[in-house]
């Protein structure tokens, strides 16, 4: 199992911008891969952004792609999601997944407002 810490979230104007951080325990080139969750109220969790932990691959969904960008720092063991040009439909509670070879851990979320 691998902890991680998120941290970044706050309240943000549309059209403005934050960086969500996600500190794991271990080295992400030990973990397969690395993904950003929301889920706003009533809705269904929904995948936001994936990376690999070995290569750096990265997929979007659509409604954050060209908005959005997530990166990894293998020095700090973090990964980080880039937010830009933020909606009011961007509101959720953001979370962050590690996949192992044999093991699947959340991080305790994060929340983003974004608000005029």
């Amino acid at each position: 199992q691998v902890q991680l810490v998120e941290s970044g979230g706050g309240l943000v104007q549309p059209g403005g911008s934050l960086r969500l951080s996600c500190a794991a325990s271990r080295s992400v080139l030990s973990l397969y891969a690395f993904n950003w969750y929301r889920q706003a109220p009533g809705k269904e969790r929904e995948l936001v952004a994936s990376i690999t932990g070995a290569s750096g691959s990265t997929r979007y969904a659509d409604s954050v792609s060209g908005r959005f960008t997530i990166s990894r720092d293998i020095a700090k063991n973090t990964v980080y999601l880039q937010m830009n040009s933020l909606k009011t439909e961007d509101t959720a509670v953001y979370y962050c997944n590690a996949i192992g070879s044999s093991t699947t851990s959340w991080g305790q979320g994060t929340q983003v407002t974004v608000s005029s």
